[in-house]
């Protein structure tokens, strides 16, 4: 079996501007690639500060692609239904030569519902748009003309980027979706359960999405699935539990407010019901090896989120993550990944630091 790639997914939630949020977070990229890590994500998120912070990820990947050589940056995800599919098509294919290739694209229809009304969309509609603006992306990249009046075609040119769509998903219709169109599929790091199922494990949700993707995959195309997981990794596992804790009772309030059923009011019960990794690298790879969805993904992508602890404790994690944990979960770390990315020395944080 081949090597997992190792990706670091960054939500930009630190307590601070936005602007010092986007330093952060590419300085985690930047720390994420002199360790090793194949791909690193960014989602996007309108309106609400305190759900990603990132409306523009393509025009913050373009900084990142400056900063770094060989990491792989990718969107996770693009919500397409808002966007105007032709200006997709326009941004990456320019983000795509100025990074030398780098550029994976997630796409998806969801997003905060009450963020589609200044779109003029009703978050009911996403589905149906999502498919309408997919077509025109994908004709977009492959060349077609792109009007009944004249010969219109995408410039600069961009074939490559069909090849890089990954669509998420929560569903097993939208697994097979996925696998029947040839793209990689992304799960999320968790996902709400059914009422009458709370302790469900994720494995048990994903699994079977993950039986429909392959399914669906035509004959000779190779699997992409990227599992996304909330891992938080600390030397000291009280000290881990410490930092979680705001931020998962955060979540927990954000959750229940939005409709949510979740079970207990303890910190375990926040960790068991945002499946949540954390603590010593031992502590976290016992947790990550239980989920039996992680064995089938060819893309494992680490956050911290909902934990969200404070900058230099996110940089010992993916230091803690490369050396320890991913190694064990089948990752290799490949001897194209130099240490020789350009680094802010003041972001790198030695364990006596923190």
């Amino acid at each position: 079996m081949s090597s997992k790639r190792l990706g670091f997914f960054t939500r930009l939630l630190d307590k601070t501007s936005a602007q010092e949020r986007y330093r952060l977070a590419a300085a985690q990229i930047i720390h994420a690639e002199k360790l090793g890590f194949d791909t690193a994500w960014v989602a996007q998120h309108h309106f609400h500060a305190d759900e990603g912070g990132l409306p523009a990820p393509l025009i913050f990947l373009a900084q990142v692609a400056a900063l770094t050589r060989h990491i792989r940056l990718g969107t996770g995800v693009i919500t397409l239904p808002m966007e105007l599919a032709l200006r997709v098509a326009e941004d990456t294919a320019v983000l795509d030569l100025l990074s030398d290739g780098r550029l994976e694209i997630g796409l998806g229809s969801g997003g905060t519902p009450s963020s589609f009304p200044p779109f003029g969309l009703e978050s009911g509609e996403r589905g149906a748009v999502f498919g309408a603006n997919l077509a025109i992306l994908l004709a977009a990249w492959r060349g077609e003309n792109l009007g009944t009046a004249g010969d219109n075609h995408l410039y600069p040119s961009a074939p490559q980027l069909a090849g890089r769509v990954w669509q998420a998903t929560f569903s097993v219709d939208g697994g097979a979706r996925a696998g029947a169109a040839g793209d990689g599929l992304m799960l999320s790091r968790t996902q709400p359960r059914p009422a009458h199922a709370l302790d469900l494990p994720l494995d048990a949700i994903q699994n079977p999405i993950i039986d429909a993707y392959l399914d669906a995959l035509p004959d000779g195309v190779e699997p992409r699935i990227l599992g996304s997981r909330t891992a938080f990794v600390a030397d000291d596992g009280h000290q881990a539990r410490q930092l979680a804790e705001p931020g998962l009772r955060r979540q927990a309030e954000h959750a229940r407010a939005g409709g949510q059923i979740l079970d207990g009011d303890r910190l375990d019960d926040f960790i068991a019901a945002f499946d949540v990794h954390l603590g010593t690298p031992e502590q976290a790879l016992a947790s990550l090896q239980r989920d039996t969805a992680l064995a089938r993904v060819t893309d494992l992508a680490f956050q911290v989120h909902s934990i969200d602890p404070p900058h230099p404790y996110i940089l010992r994690s993916l230091e803690l993550i490369a050396e320890t944990v991913a190694p064990a979960l089948g990752w290799t770390k490949s001897s194209a990944r130099r240490a020789d990315a350009p680094t802010d020395h003041h972001d790198t944080v030695s364990q006596e630091r923190i």
